[in-house]
């Protein structure tokens, strides 16, 4: 009997995506709940385990586009394997997309770091990454929570680790999706041969590009620009940095003070909070506040919803387990869904100023910088003071120019005097 496999449904609002790679090769036996195939939409990365055991029927290549529901592949349950001669579920000939995996029918024997793969605390793209690289993750030192090893740290290992000399293996069947070089001209020596790569865009980078172009196209985007003395909060930091992890467990960041002045500046001017929907203009009275993470398949925004209810630690807590969830590739789509305004920090790569570009359907987006040390004028006196640049964006057609920069202005009165955060004044 086959088993049809089907694209489970990746969220309300998604109706595609993209057959990014099969985890397991076309005739394989496979066990129920192992991973057979990654699922790329335009939010999320999501690993597709087998409703049943049997032998898998590969019927889509890597690289296409599916509609939610549509059929991938079959699984003939007639030759399902049992529990004594069914091969690990993460061992190497899992990955079909290997360079050395192992032709069909041949198993490694197991070693002492295949056997660690299979440590249930380990993400799946850990323990793929990790058996793919024949890391032993017992010799990584995890950053996650509670020394949980992340797929950062295991990239972290291997761009430590000196280039491997190379090896005799057969040839083996290029991944349908695998990257295209350019090859070059053979008749041309001043044309070596690897000047050009090209690489199918992500699914998530698609959309990042056509939510960037829709929102210059659509709105009537405006910057306005101020800058914060960051004296008072870094102060603050300094002062309390380890009373505050001893108590909560967690640093206190720049962000949560940002997200605080953000929302008293929202309640001061609700249209940057709000949206226009055709020809409505849409208030919202809720502050779902996104803060942009930068991940290696591009740009998320996990959303903190009801911010304004969330104390100082909770704040720091929810965007520190979003950074390990992005990290991770394990970020769903409800992480990312429902924001009202964004923040933006371009100061962590170094940024002194930038014109953020809306998140759309959102009407406001602060952009935060990174921190100088500039001469300022206070009480007519010279002096050296820690500044960051602050720009915020908004839809001209929802918010005038009063409201965008009342907003910012009071956004740095509220940096700048950290004590009428925690007194919400």
């Amino acid at each position: 009997m086959a088993v049809e496999i089907k694209v489970p449904s990746a969220g309300e609002s998604i109706r595609e995506g993209i057959l990014a790679r099969w985890l397991k090769p076309d005739g394989s036996v496979v066990k129920q709940g192992d991973l057979l195939y990654e699922l790329e939409t335009d939010k999320t990365m999501t690993e597709v385990p087998a409703e049943s055991s049997g032998t898998l029927k590969i019927s889509v290549a890597e690289g296409t586009t599916v509609a939610i529901g549509s059929v991938v592949g079959s699984i003939d349950t007639s030759a399902a394997p049992s529990a004594s001669t069914s091969a690990p579920a993460n061992s190497a000939v899992a990955s079909g997309n290997s360079s050395t995996s192992k032709p069909q029918g041949v198993v490694a024997a197991p070693s002492a770091s295949m056997n660690a793969v299979s440590d249930a605390s380990l993400a799946p793209s850990v323990r793929r990454l990790v058996a793919e690289n024949s890391l032993d993750p017992s010799k990584i030192e995890g950053t996650g929570r509670d020394g949980r090893l992340t797929k950062g740290d295991v990239l972290g290992k291997l761009a430590q680790a000196p280039a491997a000399a190379p090896t005799s293996v057969a040839p083996a069947a290029a991944p349908l999706n695998a990257a295209k070089t350019t090859p070059a001209a053979p008749a041309s020596a001043s044309a070596p041969a690897g000047r050009e790569t090209r690489k199918r865009m992500s699914g998530l980078r698609q959309t990042i590009a056509a939510r960037l172009v829709e929102a210059q196209q659509t709105a009537a985007i405006l910057t306005t620009f101020n800058e914060a003395d960051m004296s008072r909060i870094m102060e603050l930091r300094t002062k309390y940095k380890d009373a505050y992890q001893k108590k909560h467990g967690v640093g206190l960041g720049f962000m949560s003070f940002f997200i605080k002045a953000v929302i008293e500046a929202l309640k001061a001017y609700p249209a940057v909070n709000g949206r226009i929907d055709g020809t409505d203009m849409v208030y919202h009275n809720y502050y779902n506040i996104g803060v942009a993470v930068s991940t290696e398949r591009g740009l998320m925004v996990p959303v903190l919803r009801d911010a304004d209810t969330l104390t100082f630690s909770q704040i720091e807590k929810t965007i520190a387990s979003f950074a390990v969830k992005a990290r991770e590739g394990t970020i769903s789509v409800n992480d990312l869904q429902g924001g009202t305004f964004t923040i933006t920090n371009g100061g962590v790569f170094g940024s002194l100023l930038s014109t953020p570009i809306l998140n759309p359907p959102q009407s406001g987006i602060l952009g935060m910088h990174t921190i100088q040390k500039r001469p300022v004028a206070i009480d007519d006196q010279i002096v050296i003071r820690p500044m960051m640049y602050l720009a915020h964006s908004y839809d001209h057609r929802m918010v005038d120019g009063r409201e965008a920069v009342g907003f910012l202005v009071r956004i740095k009165e509220c940096v700048e005097n950290p004590e009428r955060l925690m007194l919400e004044v």
